[in-house]
């Protein structure tokens, strides 16, 4: 009976254990399935990052993003990129790059020239890539050296801004610069204005003065050279001798008058078609070439220094407050007794 009772168990177990086979086949199957671990996932064979280096095949823009390559039909699209797919831009015939700013004049110009402009990239292209921001900052800086266009920032950009419409910057008379402005965004429009204007150049739109959105048509469009996309603008340069890089003849001095809109008009008044701006100057410089130096002395300087008196931006006098200088202060400044 002890026998039995020992030996039962046994047998039974044998019963219960008899899948040697099946459990090799499942090992197998496992083996099978395993996939060959790549060499960045081998342990001690990496190190943070090193995945990179055995990718087969690197991405396109990798080695081109952000690389300027200027030749004689324009410019590298791919420099204006800036890694954001969403903003990759069309350049079709942007020409050759405007002269670098140099800015001049007082504390206060420098100042009100950097408000304005860093105001014209926040509401016109806020929304934009670096290179969106940065083509809407040089398009202002190339109406100031252009003898059509007032000679300061602050008078470029808010040229027409007395209009209710027909403003040359959409914002400075349709109530936008009611809004707040995003500090975050605010603070890297300062930085691309500020970049402008101490000498960077943004080559993708070359000497391009005019741009609208894509979701827009204006009349004057099929008119001028379209350039190229950049996001959600179109940009243009002048045809012919006005869109040259002689003829960007004005340099900056200063001068800059209130960083604000002008004051609402009394009359309504017409906005400057850029066609006729473009058609005036192709005139004037058509005469210049007929006329001989001796026929005026004006012919000297070029047709690039002559401006219509509809287009003339004076230098802007001195900003007057209220009230007067009382008498005990009249003298205010001057030696109380000349040294000896």
């Amino acid at each position: 009976m002890l026998l039995a009772a020992i030996t039962l168990p046994s047998m039974a177990a044998q019963a219960e254990w008899r899948l040697p086979e099946m459990a090799a086949q499942a090992s197998e199957i496992v083996a099978d399935s395993l996939v060959e671990p790549l060499p960045f996932e081998k342990a001690g064979a990496t190190f943070p990052g090193s995945a990179l280096y055995f990718l087969a095949d690197p991405p396109a823009a990798a080695s081109t993003a952000n690389v300027g390559v200027t030749n004689s039909e324009g410019v590298n699209p791919i420099a204006a990129w800036n890694g954001d797919p969403d903003a990759a831009i069309a350049i079709e015939t942007a020409g050759p790059a405007a002269r670098a700013f140099v800015s001049r004049g007082t504390g206060i110009d420098k100042a009100r020239a950097l408000d304005c402009l860093a105001k014209a990239v926040y509401y016109e292209a806020a929304s934009e890539s670096e290179g969106g921001q940065r083509a809407v900052a040089q398009v202002v800086l190339n109406r100031v050296a252009h003898p059509a266009y007032p000679k300061t920032v602050c008078g470029v950009v808010y040229q027409g801004s007395q209009r209710r419409t027909g403003c040359q910057f959409s914002f400075t008379c349709d109530g936008s610069m009611a809004r707040k402005p995003s500090a975050r965004y605010w603070a890297q429009s300062l930085s691309v204005a500020r970049r402008a204007l101490s000498g960077q150049v943004y080559a993708p739109v070359g000497l391009a003065t005019h741009y609208h959105t894509t979701w827009v048509n204006p009349y004057w469009a099929p008119s001028l050279a379209h350039i190229g996309t950049i996001g959600a603008h179109r940009f243009y340069r002048w045809p012919g001798a006005a869109s040259r890089p002689d003829a960007f003849t004005d340099f900056y001095s200063g001068g800059e008058p209130s960083p604000a809109p002008a004051r609402a008009a009394s009359t309504v008044e017409a906005a400057p078609d850029p066609v006729a701006i473009a058609q005036r100057y192709e005139s004037a410089a058509a005469s210049e070439a007929r006329s001989g130096p001796a026929d005026s002395v004006v012919s000297q300087a070029g047709p690039a220094t002559r401006r219509s008196q509809s287009d003339r931006q004076t230098t802007p006098a001195p900003e007057q407050g209220p009230g007067s200088v009382r008498p005990e202060y009249a003298n205010s400044g001057q030696w109380i007794a000349r040294p000896q």
